[in-house]
């Protein structure tokens, strides 16, 4: 897994503006500042995305200083090797995973154009069957939800964000408008009895699973809905890092990994076959996102059981082509790596 060339690292600042405000329980954005790494042979150009996130103290800055940080090493190396790459820029940037995130799948596109193949072709995977992609409703009136349903109809899997007052009365209001199956995230937003309350509810409402229904600290709680919910949950803030997932078992049905919040590709594959281990079922998460950081997403998805890859579908502008999904079904760039060109910024 190696390559040899010299590397020139350049740090892109974009601003994705979105089709519609996005609400989650905990916050609304309208637009989302996301650094772009780039890193270049000369030859050719590999990109990586890291979006900003006041949730997690993620910034532009902290971002933008933290990749700064370790340019010497980048522009040093002259044999390519992600996972190697990786294991010596961890060390150096132990507390900033987004910004490693966005070297590593650089790293990943560049290794794949250097050999020309994509990614997955090289872990050896069969894109022949890979699971369909759900399309994100964010918090709204009602009638909005429904609109935003009604604007991308055909999806066969939507996740409806949620953590309100209102929370079964939505899904039952947008049931009447899909027969699309949906998943639910509550992100942190709910107690142990309404989670195990509205479960009972939701599954007679087609609901697949729940997604961290509890604040990631309530351990205690996660293990009582665990033990009598009847719909499988999902770890997402309870699941950040490769030292998260062993504490998942007999607390989560599954895991939703972030490559953002993990620090890639390198250490997302290694959660992966963690989570097998311990019979969790697997899936990967977006952020709001443009199309570099989605195709990096879609290289992995020989290996999941579920995926959330719509981040590029909520924009009104993306900066970058790539990978497309179209109504959950994701097809595959012509170019080799992860499939990424950054267009020109308007």
């Amino acid at each position: 897994m190696t390559s040899s060339a010299e590397l020139e690292l350049s740090i892109h600042l974009r601003e994705l503006p979105l089709k519609h405000p996005f609400t989650i329980s905990r916050s609304t954005i309208t637009k989302q500042p996301t650094v772009i790494v780039e890193l270049s042979d000369g030859t050719h150009s590999g990109f990586g995305e890291a979006t900003t996130n006041d949730y997690y103290g993620m910034t532009s800055q902290r971002i933008v200083a933290a990749i700064e940080s370790v340019r010497s090493e980048i522009e040093t190396i002259n044999r390519l090797d992600p996972v190697e790459l990786w294991a010596q820029l961890h060390d150096k940037l132990p507390d900033d995973p987004f910004a490693l995130c966005a070297i590593d799948q650089a790293a990943y596109d560049l290794w794949g154009k250097q050999v020309n193949a994509p990614i997955h072709q090289l872990w050896k995977l069969d894109i022949n069957h890979i699971p369909v992609s759900n399309f994100t409703i964010g918090i709204d009136t009602i009638e909005n939800m429904i609109h935003k349903i009604q604007e991308v109809p055909d999806w066969p899997v939507y996740k409806i964000k949620l953590g309100t007052s209102d929370d079964l009365k939505i899904i039952t209001e947008l049931r009447q408008h899909t027969t699309s199956t949906f998943r639910v995230d509550a992100n942190c937003g709910w107690t142990v009895d309404e989670t195990l309350a509205n479960a009972r509810q939701l599954r007679e409402l087609d609901v697949e699973f729940i997604e961290q229904p509890l604040p990631a600290e309530d351990i205690e709680g996660s293990a009582s809905v665990y033990q009598h919910s009847v719909l499988p949950i999902m770890a997402d803030e309870s699941c950040i890092t490769e030292s998260d997932v062993t504490s998942c078992k007999n607390r989560f049905h599954g895991i939703n990994i972030k490559l953002v919040k993990c620090g890639g590709l390198t250490p997302a594959r290694r959660m992966i076959q963690q989570a097998r281990q311990l019979d969790l079922k697997v899936m990967v998460g977006c952020m709001t996102e443009s199309t570099v950081g989605i195709s990096a997403i879609a290289q992995l998805l020989p290996l999941l059981d579920f995926v959330d890859m719509d981040g590029a579908e909520l924009l009104a502008a993306d900066i970058a082509s790539g990978v497309r999904v179209e109504r959950g079904v994701c097809h595959y760039s012509q170019l080799p790596g992860s499939g990424v060109a950054l267009l020109p910024p308007k």
